[in-house]
């Protein structure tokens, strides 16, 4: 496997908690990746404990707001990992900021498999919270691993649909489809010929007046001192992917209808991803599932407000089905 280098020192955007025992660690997947997270187990705890593998959202890193859910539900009693995707952050993988339905599910799963293992971990008691786009990827996980018991998903959005239909289902058509298939597959060429790989997508350097709220939502967490990151590929670039055309053709949560174990989804009334979080709740089926609605939440208020966040809902989750 891969050796990591990884950074010893805190370079979070959050404050280090005196409430819980902080360590780095890594774990593999079976594509045979190396991941690096972050570990926290709350400070003086015995026995084995339930545990929750943290990560999201799409582009960003462990050091951001996966690591702030990770700390908080730690000080809560949880053992927890706030891990960076394959191909992220301090993660292995080449080249870099590729993007996969199938890889990042695994990445869920493989961080199940190494809390399944700890002497200090119930592996009858996993569950994971997915922020933003691997809010999607943490239900496609619960889709296929029983191992799961609980999965909640923080500001959700289905980042297959979005590039396969557009935001806000916008480009829902063969003909925008095919066009985005010739444009991505006419760039592979080109690619191949460079011997290099085209990022696509990305936030601006600057935001203009008249862009969509979502976009100055993304802008103002990203782009400044407030959820900035040197490895995180949203503040260094914003969103770009190696690999859209898995995301294009290969969506998820085809049988999120099917997920057996408890479901919370989080999503802030003015999130523009609200309609994801919504048509994802009516799939789901169960007495076990459960949308909450945040009043006047943006997107990005999930991330990191704590005022804003509903811990407290989200402990008394994982306390009843784990």
């Amino acid at each position: 496997m891969e050796k990591l280098n990884l950074t010893q020192q805190w370079d979070k955007t959050f404050a280090k908690s005196d409430k819980v025992e902080h360590q780095k660690i890594t774990f593999h997947n079976r594509y045979g990746i190396t991941l690096a997270a972050d570990m926290y187990i709350p400070k003086n705890a015995t026995g084995k404990l339930p545990a929750i593998a943290v990560s999201g959202p799409f582009g960003a890193v462990k050091e951001q707001s996966s690591g702030l859910y990770a700390q908080t539900m730690a000080e809560r009693g949880y053992l927890t990992i706030a891990f960076d995707p394959s191909y992220t952050g301090e993660s292995g993988g080449e080249p870099r900021y590729v993007a996969s339905p199938d890889m990042n599910t695994e990445d869920f799963c493989a961080a199940v498999d190494f809390l399944s293992v700890q002497d200090n971990v119930d592996a009858e008691k996993i569950g994971v919270i997915g922020i933003c786009g691997w809010g999607g990827m943490a239900l496609n996980a619960a889709s296929m691993d029983t191992r799961i018991k609980a999965t909640v998903a923080v500001t959700m959005y289905d980042m297959t649909r979005v590039t396969a239909k557009g935001y806000f289902d916008s480009e829902d058509t063969k003909q925008v489809r095919y066009e985005k298939k010739q444009a991505m597959n006419a760039q592979r060429t080109i690619d191949y010929k460079n011997g290099s790989y085209a990022l696509a997508g990305g936030l601006p350097d600057a935001v203009p007046e008249e862009a969509p709220s979502f976009l100055k939502d993304y802008f103002a967490y990203y782009k400044t001192s407030r959820g900035y990151h040197l490895r995180s590929l949203n503040s260094n670039g914003g969103w770009n992917v190696t690999s859209p055309l898995s995301l294009l053709n290969m969506p998820i949560l085809q049988y999120s209808d099917e997920i057996q174990s408890a479901v919370l989804i989080v999503h802030g009334e003015n999130a523009h991803s609200c309609y994801f979080c919504k048509d994802a709740f009516e799939k789901l089926s169960g007495e076990n599932k459960e949308l909450m609605i945040i009043p006047n939440a943006s997107h990005t208020d999930l991330y990191d407000q704590m005022n804003v966040i509903p811990f407290e809902k989200i402990e008394q989750f994982f306390a009843q089905y784990l």
